[in-house]
């Protein structure tokens, strides 16, 4: 039976999105990512900036998600994570959190899939463990929630 155990939980600092508008594969958006922290109860540091989220809106508002960022742990690794996802809203909503304005997470679904890499003998578990997440975009930042499926 599966079950998920806890990993981390991240605030993730953003800079204004660089809006690219209609491509042939969507509403084109790169936000870029300026920093942040993470803690979990076997890692925790600070979100490097650097990465950014390469965002494509679909046709049918759905917004996919392709974010690549740097963690370096307290002690001094460094994790690289991809975190793939997908949000969605009713339209009205979405078209809240495009424009960057606060809404409550209840009202729209953001679910990921982060993938980590290292280096780091003492993190090497994290490059064989499937994980899941949820997250909640704020004005200038999003926070994560990241689980270790068991």
């Amino acid at each position: 039976m599966l079950r998920l155990e806890p990993l981390l939980s991240a605030e993730v600092t953003l800079a204004p999105p660089q809006e690219f508008g209609a491509t042939p594969q969507g509403r084109r958006r790169i936000v870029p990512i300026t920093g942040g922290t993470f803690s979990g109860p076997r890692l925790k540091g600070r979100v490097l900036p650097g990465g950014a989220d390469w965002q494509v809106i679909r046709e049918d508002s759905a917004a996919v998600l392709d974010t690549r960022y740097t963690l370096e742990t307290h002690d001094g690794a460094l994790i690289f994570v991809q975190n793939w996802g997908i949000r969605h809203a009713a339209p009205e909503v979405m078209k809240r959190l495009l424009a960057g304005e606060a809404v409550d997470a209840s009202q729209y679904y953001m679910r990921t899939q982060p993938r980590f890499e290292t280096g780091d003998p003492r993190y090497a578990w994290l490059n064989k463990i499937v994980c899941v997440g949820s997250g909640e975009r704020l004005p200038a930042a999003v926070k994560l929630d990241m689980y270790e499926v068991k």
